[in-house]
């Protein structure tokens, strides 16, 4: 690579977003080249002070941001590519031909893949591994962005021992199954924003409808938790969900999930939530939740003071 394709690169580099050759690619360089390895520097260093900085951007614009990351990722990898007879190893091998560092373990999983996919006997052994472009879930490491397109499939690009992406409908088991595991990557909320955006309209399956519970609950992203409550909002009824609700209004750190949760309680007369708003009147530290909380006892003739 040459200096200024690996100066562009940094950026990506420094947030994970290249795929396992460009990363090599990049190091590679780096190690021989001082003033790339300045470069790299500088870019840690500005990092890290934006770090210092808690900033908490609005949903459609993370995911705005997301999908465009990855269709730019994509313009990206097809420039960095090599050429020549580096290049057919690296396509072939997933690794530079100067570079050994990945583990055999690695390697023979490959190997098993590609043998496996033109081994009909293999196949019936070990089915999965030959199926239609997409490896089995032991062999996926990272899903790194999802993206919907106009003609209603899923893109999933997901990197096992090289970047792929794998597209269907809704329909399709795999997709699914893909959707779901995206909502567990702990270190990229934007996936998991995407992911929820999509699954939300299909809160009617239950093992759907849990997943969106458990990310209301437990998502460390409130981005995530609002669009959760989006697609739980037509089970509002549901015992199961008003007690998730509830517990979400008591203990959720953000104000706008707060909110929307007492929404989403009151759009059915319940008695029963009369003592938690009771309490949040008198508890809670956002003025607007305790006006609302106010607002929906006055709606249920119930007293703003505790029973």
């Amino acid at each position: 690579m040459t200096c200024k394709a690996v100066q562009e690169s940094i950026p990506l580099y420094l947030y994970g977003e290249l795929s396992g050759e460009a990363e090599e690619l990049v190091e590679a360089h780096v190690d021989k080249c001082k003033e790339c390895s300045r470069e790299l520097e500088l870019h840690r260093e500005f990092a890290s002070s934006l770090n210092e900085r808690e900033l908490e951007p609005s949903l459609d614009l993370l995911v705005e941001c997301r999908q465009s990351l990855a269709q730019e990722l994509r313009k990206h990898e097809t420039a960095v590519q090599p050429a020549g007879l580096t290049g057919f190893w690296q396509r072939i091998f997933g690794f530079p031909v100067n570079n050994f560092r990945i583990p055999a373990g690695a390697m023979a999983l490959f190997a098993l893949g590609w043998f496996a996919a033109r081994s009909p006997q293999l196949n019936a052994v070990l089915p999965g591994l030959g199926d239609s472009g997409f490896q089995s879930a032991g062999m996926i490491s990272t899903i790194r962005s999802i993206e919907p397109d106009r003609s209603g499939r899923i893109l999933i690009a997901v990197d096992d021992t090289q970047r792929r992406t794998i597209s269907g409908s809704m329909d399709d088991r795999k997709v699914r199954e893909l959707l779901l595991s995206a909502m567990h990557e702990d270190a990229n909320p934007g996936v998991r924003v995407e992911s929820v955006s999509i699954l939300k309209d299909m809160a009617a399956a239950d093992d759907v409808r849990q997943a969106l519970l458990d990310a209301l609950q437990h998502d460390p992203n409130p981005g995530v938790r609002l669009k959760a409550l989006e697609g739980l909002h037509q089970f509002g009824y549901e015992p199961g969900v008003r007690r998730t609700l509830a517990s979400v209004l008591l203990n959720d750190s953000n104000a706008g999930v707060r909110i929307q949760a007492i929404d989403l309680l009151t759009s059915r007369h319940d008695d029963s939530i009369a003592a938690i708003l009771q309490s949040l009147v008198h508890k809670d530290d956002n003025d607007y939740v305790r006006l609302r909380c106010v607002r929906a006892l006055q709606e249920m003739n119930a007293s703003v003071g505790s029973f």
